[in-house]
């Protein structure tokens, strides 16, 4: 589902829906094979069975609620959570559209605009599943959070969430920016990084933690039988336009980095800038650096 251009947004679904892959759907299909990778994992990893309550926090556009609602089946129930009212009601949409005459599809579901860490509207012991993918990158209180899910799960619940440790990809060498050599144009690429960092204070929330922590926080939570998985890596790609990549937006915390670009730096200079991403992208010598967490726990 992409937006309306015409309509008003809040950040958190214009960024989902469209600034992340800079409206670009063939883009935003090419994405399509990693978020339904991270989705069938957590999902796996929830070990969901028919009859169960999940609650998907921080649902966005509904990946992994969905996929939730055709293991729970018909007797089973989702709750969908998203601080976002347009992304909650974009799940309500794609709800009442599987539903059937009776309704008896959009009855499983549950809509509540709540967050971590207080998860308020959901009741203590009273799911069986809790689920998460990128949403604690956005929150100040992890240890709260992990509080918060503890408290809604039943004795014997699980846990399933899926994190980006941006700890690991972010990379201050003053000749790197966003993957591309900048040598000879270092004081261009600092001018950029401290130009985003300055305009969204909110980043520090998503260096807050790694893996460790995670663990930490989760067995300090009162969470048992806890397994995570951790994979780093470190590639090189490139392809595509610099018009597309500057149209993206990396996060819903800033805005497309073509105008991170246009503000931070002289005409001149980012002309330079431009001339360079193009020819580190022609040559696929943009270095990605990933890493990323997958956590599973049980309340006991």
């Amino acid at each position: 589902m992409t937006l309306d251009r015409g309509e008003v947004h809040d950040r958190w679904a214009a960024w989902l829906l469209d600034r992340r892959f800079g409206g670009d759907t063939a883009q935003r299909d090419a994405m399509l094979p990693a978020l339904y990778g991270y989705r069938d994992e957590v999902l796996r990893r929830a070990a969901i069975r028919p009859g169960d309550v999940v609650l998907d926090v921080g649902c966005g556009d509904g990946l992994i609620g969905f996929g939730a609602a055709d293991l729970v089946g018909p007797s089973g129930r989702v709750v969908f959570t998203d601080i976002s009212a347009d992304l909650l009601a974009v799940c309500r949409d794609i709800a009442a559209s599987s539903a059937d005459p009776t309704g008896t599809q959009t009855s499983r579901f549950a809509f509540v605009q709540t967050g971590l860490p207080a998860l308020d509207g959901i009741g203590s012991n009273s799911v069986d599943v809790a689920t998460a993918r990128s949403v604690l990158i956005y929150v100040d209180d992890i240890a709260g959070s992990f509080g918060a899910l503890h408290r809604v799960l039943r004795p014997g619940g699980r846990l399933s969430i899926f994190e980006p440790i941006n700890r690991f990809g972010r990379d201050d060498r003053a000749d790197r920016l966003w993957g591309f050599d900048m040598s000879g144009l270092e004081p261009i690429a600092v001018k950029v990084r401290q130009y985003y960092d300055a305009i969204a204070p909110g980043l520090a929330t998503m260096l807050a933690f790694d893996e460790r922590d995670l663990l930490r926080h989760a067995e300090a939570a009162g969470f048992e039988d806890l397994h995570l998985s951790y994979t780093a890596e470190v590639t090189r790609s490139g392809g595509g336009s610099v018009d597309d990549m500057l149209r993206r937006a990396p996060n819903p915390l800033v805005p497309p980095l073509g105008e991170i670009v246009a503000a931070a730096l002289t005409p001149r200079e980012e002309a330079a800038l431009r001339e360079r991403f193009a020819a580190e992208l022609g040559a696929r010598r943009q270095d990605w650096r990933l890493a990323t967490a997958y956590l599973s726990a049980t309340r006991a």
